[in-house]
């Protein structure tokens, strides 16, 4: 599904697809320690079929909850827990406060580990 349709009292809003992934990636790269929001991390077949998600894969279910799916690579020398932890809230509080959307599982998939390039520690 490419978009999502709600009733208010009020009308109908539909939000496109490109629109929380928009919102999504820029929640996971505000938290301190995200290296980058990525497809590469995802498994050969999905990447081949769905080559514009940008490392976001988001479902839909027929009852109406929203699954959402965000592949990540992270710097070195950050707690990967934690910064998952973080990054679900973020993401959490961006869809709750810009579109109203409350989704009901976000999962996060660390996939590297950045080594090149140690960005500064502020956390």
């Amino acid at each position: 599904m490419a978009k999502k349709t709600q009733d208010t009292s009020s009308g109908k809003i539909t939000l496109d697809r490109k629109i929380l992934v928009s919102i999504i990636n820029l929640a996971a790269k505000e938290i301190s320690g995200v290296e980058s929001v990525t497809n590469s991390n995802r498994p050969w077949l999905k990447r081949t079929f769905k080559r514009n998600d940008d490392g976001v894969e988001i479902k839909f279910e027929e009852n109406g909850a929203l699954t959402i799916d965000v592949y990540i690579n992270v710097y070195i020398g950050y707690s990967v827990p934690d910064i998952a932890y973080r990054v679900q809230e973020n993401i959490r509080n961006s869809l709750a406060t810009m579109v109203a959307l409350k989704p009901l599982k976000i999962n996060i998939h660390v996939g590297n580990v950045e080594c090149d390039k140690e960005e500064s520690q502020n956390a």
